[in-house]
Formats: C-alpha cells, structure tokens, sequence
C-alpha cells in the first residue's frame, strides 16, 4: 500500500498486519437490524438504509450553518439528517442518488423525524443486504474517506489478508487456556468478526476475542505486580514514637476502617519489599491521617517523606494540617510550590537535598529535576489520578524504590479497579469519622429557586456559608447555560449585605488563593465558583451547596462536588438544580444520586451510564486500549480472565515454555511500553 493511503490508516491505528486484523467493524448491517422510517420512535435509537434524495446548507446567524439531507427508504418515508458542525466536508460524501445507513436517536417535529449528528455509513453495490450476510461496516474518518479507504475498501483489504496469509495467523492464548473456557480458535474467530457467517458464530468470535483482549491486559498487570514485589524498598519497623505521637494527639478515634489501613501499610513496609498501595475512601472519611501515619513510619526509621498534592490550594490546605500535626512533635516540615520567591525555593531545595526537611509538601513543583532528596522513603500521592502515570513514576525515582502511598477521594468501582489499579493493594475506607452527618440533597426546579434562596438566606444569618457552583466560567452563545460570571452579579446583587466571591479555573493561581484563603477565613459568605473546587478544599463552616444546571455534571462529580460540605458536625446540604428540558436521562440520574450519599454505589452507576472509555482519566493509565471489551458488560469476563492470567504468570513467570511461546510473542509486541507505566500503578 502506497503511503497515501498507509499514513492515515496508521493514524487510525492500523499500522502492520496485525493492526488491520484487529481495526475491529464499529457495527454491522442486515436485514434484521433495520428499521423503516415509517415505524420510527422519538428516541428509540435505530439504524436506517435509505437514498440520498435531497441536501442543502442552510445559513444561519454570526456565519453559522446547518446541512440537511433527506432520505428516502423503501417504505417512501422520508427522514431528515441535520449536522450543525462539520457540515461542509460532510455534504461532499452526501450526493444525491447516494446509498446510506444512518444510526441514532431520531427526534419527531411535527409529522417528521429528525435524526442530529447520526453516525453515518456510505454503501455501494457489493453491500448487499438481500443475501441474508452480514456485512461489516468499519469506523471511518475524514482522512480515510479523501483515500478511498471506506468500509468497501476495508472488506476487501483484510478479505486479501486472509487469502493471502490466513494459515500463518499465529494463535496467541495457550490451548490450555482455550480448552478450559471453551474458547473459539483466534484464527477462526478473526475471520469470523470481519465476514460472520450468522449471528451465533458473530457471538462466539466477540466473546474469544473479549476475553483475549482482557486477559492479555490482566497478564500485563499481573507480571508486572510480581515483578514489583521483587523489588526491594526500606524496611520500616512500623509504628515508631512519632507515629505513635501523632496518633495519641489525634482528637478523635480512629474508625476501624482507618485503623485496618495503617495496618496494612505497616506489614508492607515491614517485608523488605516496596509498597505501592491505593487508598480509597469517599470525601472526609480520613483519608489524610492515614498518609500522614505513613510518612511518619518512613521519618521514625530515619527517612523522608512526601506529600504530593494537585492544586497549589489543596497543598497549602495539606500543609496547615501537616504543620499542626508535626511541628509540635519535632518533625520539619516545609511547603515547595510554584512561584515562591527564588531566594526561598533555593532554600528549601537545599534542605530537602541536605536531610533538614523531613517532611516536604508540595504541587508538580515536587516532580522537578531539581528536587533530591537525601532519603526519601516513603511518597503519598493525594487525589493521584490527577496525575499522569509519567509524573508519579517521576515522584518514584526520587527515592531509591521509595514506598508510594496513593489516595483518591474519588470511589472507582470493583471491575474498573481490576483494570485500572489491577497490580496494586487496594484498601478502602468506607466509614466516616463519629460526629460526621451524610449531607441531605435536594433535588429543585427552576419554579422552587426562591425556596432555596430563602433557604439559603437563613443559614447565611445563621453565620454559615456556602459554595454555588455553575458548569461555565462566562456566558457562551453556543450554549444556553447559567455561569459563574453572570452568577457572581445576580448574587452579590440579592444577597446583600452578605458578601460574594468567584473562583474559577482561569484565574491566575495567587488571585485563586486570594479567594480561598477569604472563603477560608470567613471573609466571605458565598463562594461563586466552576469545578475548581471539586477536590480538597476544607471549609467546615461551608453548610450549603448549590449546583446549577446540575444534569452538565457527571455523577462522581457531582458526589465531589457535595463532598465539600458536611466537613464539620453541622447538618448540611446539597441543591441540585437541574434544567431537565435538556436531557431525557437527567431526571434518573439525579434522583438516584440525592437517593445516597455511597460513593460506591454512585461510582457503580455512573460507571454504567458513562462506559469505562474515559472513566477519571483511565486513557493516561499506561494500559493497552480495550477495542472489544467493556469491563462494564464484560464483568463476569473480566474475573475469568484475570483467574486465567494471574495463574499463568504464577506458573511461568517469564513464559519461557515452549507452550506459551506464542503468547510471549504477542505480549511484547502489544505491551512494552505498558508493562514499564503499569509498574508504577
């Protein structure tokens, strides 16, 4: 193939053999999956097969236009197609006399449906759909289609592929593997998803190439967590003085659920072996003293410690407690973050370097080649999938196999945490500290604002404060949303004499803390702000939540969002203040998370709603791309591939035996670069 048409085919993804025998069809075209567009329903997603009779631009204000195109099918019904972005290079491929499938949500104005931004395939005269085939329909793009390369195209390269070199296809699960889980032939199975002979064999294909893809993700996090306990790290001897003074001095008991965890971090760090686990416990279940009794572990047997923070706020917040805890106790503590004056910074860069702090905390500040450290022995990492996997492995080698301690606030479920965080120990905090109260939502229409606002205005008398959140920092004419902006003036204006404050993401870091140390303070009574203040920020005195236009906010994020309430012994709450006019599916969504305050449970169902693609950033995971499998769906899968990969790499850790030849080949080829990014977790 000719580089016109390689390159974006590589840029697609496909760039050997290999690639294009698994550039996987995005969907599949017969008789039985269509629908006529005279039995259409208003959001009942369906696919279509008709003929181009008619498109148009139609201009629109500020240069804005929209494409239609109408389709006819068989039944003489006509659909609209209507694309309001794209649509210039779009109307190129929609000649009038054209075949096509459209798929989506058809929407019903007046007596016609309307189909918006549908997913599109262009057919010819070999898709012939009055066989009784099945035919494949491949993901495409702008680049693919100026070349040439569209599903027709596609067919027939990987039927060539086949003919050519089918017999030479190697079979990458060992037989072992197969047989125990009745498992289709991969040769077999990789023709059968590019050319299925019926929807039975179709199954059978996506289910063996499902599981192969989860299980060589699950041999890749299983080889690299043993290869990780071989690795040496200090050996700590658990709760020395220090440790043992901080917990004294704590002013309150510590719940089971902490006390299991410093547990489990003193018989790691005991072994000899490094530590690399993951804390999770939902917002202020105490997450904090338990990193904090892990550094302290690491300075009693004369190491240091560090605590990496995301946020500059959320690192001077940790380093207040931090300070509190330790300085009385003897231990040095000092703050690095950026835009410290240089004089200062060198300072501390040489103390850090010299022995003399033995506690540092910081922001990414932390991660530059600048930073040493004279022994650094243990790292805790908070809110760690704000970081990227090269940054925390940057926090790693600024010890000799330093243990890493990372924490989330953010719940993750069981079948993602088996992907993502499959190679670490996982502990989970799931208790609240005594004297917590779950902050009660409420879930208000526009028609009940002045309800919440006289709510909202007795708490203020009663000297409380309280966050507003909105999902845009300024007003924008392409969508029709409250903001930050226009919300800090209509608040400031109705609220008086209370006074107002906005925070948000653009704002350069010193005005941001300006604010937050004003908020923190009580200086002001309203915090305006976007998701800047999803994560960390402690303000007990803050007893009120608001949230507009809360269907924007995925529900994980709306669960951090209330988690910045209910900090002290005072009951708080959450408005959620919805506009359902934009969303059929908002109304579900949020009754379920006022329903519970589990932030398990929530991450279990937003998990559901939303797929795992892009779950909290697991795409920066170091971790192979999943084309096939969802570990979502695939759950029950996911644990039958982990059992068979967990116990391959048990049996033969370097798969040296001539059985598994085949699968180390397929392993290096697909997981190099992975395997060094997942040893950091």
């Amino acid at each position: 193939m000719g580089a016109r048409r390689a390159d974006p085919l590589r840029r697609a993804g496909a760039a050997t053999f290999d690639d294009l025998l698994r550039y996987y069809p995005r969907r599949y075209l017969d008789r039985s999956t269509l629908t006529a567009i005279k039995d259409l329903q208003a959001g009942v997603a369906v696919t279509i097969l008709g003929t181009v009779v008619a498109r148009q631009f139609v201009s629109g204000p500020r240069g804005r236009g929209r494409l239609e195109v109408r389709v006819q099918d068989a039944s003489g019904a006509i659909l609209k197609a209507v694309w309001f972005r794209g649509g210039q290079w779009i109307g190129k491929l929609f000649e009038v006399g054209a075949r096509v499938a459209l798929h989506g949500k058809p929407e019903q104005y007046g007596r016609t449906f309307s189909l918006a931004h549908p997913d599109f395939d262009l057919l010819d005269d070999s898709t012939n759909l009055d066989t009784g085939r099945i035919v494949a329909l491949y993901p495409g793009s702008q680049a693919l289609e100026k070349v040439g390369l569209n599903s027709r195209t596609l067919r027939r390269l990987i039927h060539d592929l086949f003919r050519d070199h089918g017999r030479a296809i190697p079979e990458v699960l060992p037989e072992e593997i197969r047989q125990r889980h009745d498992l289709m032939d991969g040769n077999v199975a990789l023709r059968a998803i590019h050319f299925p002979r019926d929807h039975a064999e179709l199954g059978r294909a996506l289910h063996r190439l499902r599981f192969e893809e989860l299980f060589f993700l699950q041999l890749l996090l299983a080889l690299t967590r043993g290869r990780r306990r071989a690795e040496a790290g200090p050996a700590l001897a658990g709760r020395g003085t220090l440790t043992e003074g901080f917990l004294s001095r704590l002013p309150f008991a510590l719940t089971g659920a902490q006390e299991n965890a410093i547990t489990a971090i003193e018989a790691d760090t005991s072994t000899g072996e490094r530590m690399n686990r993951l804390v999770q416990g939902d917002v202020g279940s105490g997450k904090t003293v338990v990193g904090v009794a892990a550094i302290l572990m690491a300075v009693d047997a004369g190491y240091q410690g560090a605590f990496l923070a995301p946020t500059e706020i959320l690192a001077e917040q940790h380093f207040g407690n931090l300070r509190g805890y330790l300085e009385p106790l003897g231990v040095e503590v000092r703050l690095l973050v950026g835009g410290q004056r240089k004089s200062l910074r060198e300072t501390i860069l040489g103390d850090i370097a010299g022995g003399r702090v033995q506690v540092a905390v910081g922001t990414h500040a932390l991660l530059e080649e600048k930073v040493e450290f004279a022994n650094l022995g243990m790292a805790v990492i908070d809110e760690q999938h704000r970081f990227g996997v090269m940054q925390r492995a940057r926090m790693q080698r600024k010890g000799q196999k330093a243990h890493v301690l990372m924490m989330s606030a953010t719940p993750i479920p069981r079948s993602l945490a088996l992907t993502v965080y499959g190679d670490l120990d996982v502990t989970i905090i799931n208790e609240l500290p005594a004297g917590r109260r779950p902050v009660e939502t409420h879930l208000y229409s526009e028609p009940r604002r002045e309800e919440m606002y006289v709510f909202l205005k007795e708490r203020l008398r009663e000297g409380r404060q309280a966050y507003v959140v909105y999902p845009l920092v300024e007003e924008s004419e392409a969508m029709d949303l409250k903001d930050a902006e226009s919300g800090f003036a209509t608040l400031s204006e109705q609220f008086r004499p209370y006074t107002a404050d906005l925070v948000h993401g653009r704002m350069p870091p010193h005005e941001k803390d300006a604010v937050m140390e004003r908020f923190k303070s009580g200086a002001t009574d309203i915090l305006v702000a976007t998701t800047v203040i999803e994560v960390g920020v402690d303000v007990p005195n803050a007893t009120v939540m608001v949230i507009e236009h809360a269907e924007r906010f995925g529900l994980s994020q709306l669960h951090q969002l209330r988690g910045r309430v209910g900090r002290g012994a005072d009951q708080s709450h959450c408005f959620l203040m919805p506009d359902f006019k934009r969303t059929a599916e908002a109304r579900e969504r949020l009754a379920a998370i006022a329903a519970t305050t589990d932030g398990f449970e929530i991450a279990e169902l937003d998990l559901r709603m939303r797929g795992a693609g892009d779950f909290f950033g697991t795409r920066q995971s170091g971790l192979p791309e999943l084309r096939l499998a969802d570990v979502v769906r695939d759950a029950e899968l996911l644990l039958e591939a982990r059992e068979a990969a967990f116990a391959l790499a048990e049996a033969d850790p370097r798969l040296e035996a001539p059985a598994h030849a085949a699968t180390r080949a397929h392993f290096a080829r697909t997981a190099p670069r992975s395997l060094g990014l997942a040893r950091i977790g």
